[in-house]
């Protein structure tokens, strides 16, 4: 995935002595830890082990601490960490996985990249993550239709913008059915369902450490989270070419390994993430108080849910208007996403389409717009960006 471009016209820069307000600002994170970042690095190229090394597994550690689960296996990226969950249950060519459309499409890329079917099912108007009753629904369809019910192998339930899907609901339909159930947590580093963080949830976690992200390298990695160490041994197997001793290939692997140096960056930004996402939470307050009122529509969040903030995304039918007014007063934004999966040529063909339909992702797609929220962005920026906010009159 992208940065996403800022858009900057003419006018953004004129009408404005201000700097410029990035959507995101992964730069700024690197400058708050720079000495402890440039030091844990240094101390990687010192040492002259660069793949794999004691960075990595001692990262494995501290990140499945502070998840509270056994066992945590770095990858390359959160797709290869997707793609290694799916191939750690044997999950491919001839199997379903029904996840949602309105997510990043690395989730749906790496289903079929495991050689598995991606199925798509609408989400909650709310929440925006994988709808429990459209998850029930597609399974009953399913289950009469022989071609399709025994194919069935999982759900993926993305914790989308930081916000946790239901999984009580999720996982009670998943049971009645002997689902495999994994768990993006792509944009969800430390949401909680009621009281639990997610990724510990499911069978299995998969986390993205893509730079923007809320704990995020300065390259790309990711992680599966783990209950089971017979899993987690074949996790390891996996992303290392099926090798259970070196140059012996026990399984048909792949190359996915999170290198020493972003490990060690990792490790570093780690220690701040609980103090980061509280901050996010201190941000996303302030925008609720600046949009009551106002005709653009703030995030939900469900009752027993502690939201990650990943992005603060509003809503609004006029939402290119509203960019644009918040372009000319120098603030960046961007569409987390402005085309669901199903909608992309890529894809289109290699999909099934649950039941009931996508109108629900298709009308959200339309109109959300995600505001500047990074825990560097400072109280003057931020009081820009609400001061902003409540002047905004939709154009009749």
């Amino acid at each position: 995935m992208e940065l996403p471009r800022q858009r900057l016209t003419r006018r953004s820069m004129t009408e404005t002595s201000s700097p410029f307000i990035p959507q995101a600002n992964p730069l700024a994170s690197y400058l708050e830890q720079q000495q402890e970042i440039d030091a844990a690095i240094k101390g990687v190229l010192d040492r002259g082990w660069y793949i794999l090394g004691r960075e990595v597994q001692s990262f494995e550690e501290e990140f499945a601490s502070w998840l509270g689960v056994p066992y945590a296996v770095a990858a390359a990226s959160g797709t290869d960490a997707l793609e290694l969950a799916l191939r750690a249950y044997d999950i491919g060519p001839g199997d379903l996985v029904i996840t949602v459309s309105h997510t990043a499409v690395a989730t749906v890329a790496a289903i079929d990249r495991a050689g598995a079917t991606p199925v798509l099912i609408d989400i909650d108007p709310q929440t925006y993550t994988l709808s429990p009753g459209r998850l029930a629904q597609t399974l009953e369809e399913f289950s009469r239709a022989p071609a399709l019910g025994p194919r069935v192998r999982a759900v993926i339930p993305v914790h989308l913008y930081g916000h946790p899907a239901d999984m009580d609901a999720i996982l009670e339909v998943a049971r009645k059915y002997n689902l495999v159930v994994i768990e993006d947590c792509a944009q969800a580093h430390g949401a909680r369902f009621r009281g639990k963080m997610a990724g510990s949830l499911g069978d299995l976690g998969t986390f993205s450490f893509y730079p923007t992200k809320n704990l995020g390298a300065f390259g790309d990695g990711g992680l599966v989270a783990a209950h089971a160490p017979l899993v987690a041994e074949k996790l390891r197997s996996l992303r290392q070419y099926g090798w259970q001793e070196r140059n012996f290939s026990r399984l048909a692997g792949i190359n996915s390994r999170l290198d020493e140096v972003q490990a060690a960056i990792l490790r570093v930004k780690l220690t701040r993430l609980n103090d980061h996402n509280a901050r996010r939470r201190e941000i996303a307050r302030r925008y609720d108080a600046a949009l009551a009122g106002t005709a653009i529509r703030p995030p939900v969040v469900a009752a027993g849910m502690e939201h990650a903030f990943h992005q603060y995304v509003v809503r609004s039918p006029r939402r290119e208007d509203l960019r644009r007014f918040l372009e000319e007063r120098g603030i960046g934004t961007a569409v987390h996403y402005p085309y669901a999966v199903h909608q992309q040529p890529g894809y289109q063909q290699k999909i099934i389409p649950g039941a009931g339909g996508l109108p629900v992702t298709e009308e959200v797609c339309r109109e959300v717009l995600s505001l500047p929220l990074y825990p560097q962005l400072s109280d003057g920026e931020s009081g820009r960006i609400t001061e902003a906010l409540r002047h905004w009159r939709p154009k009749t």
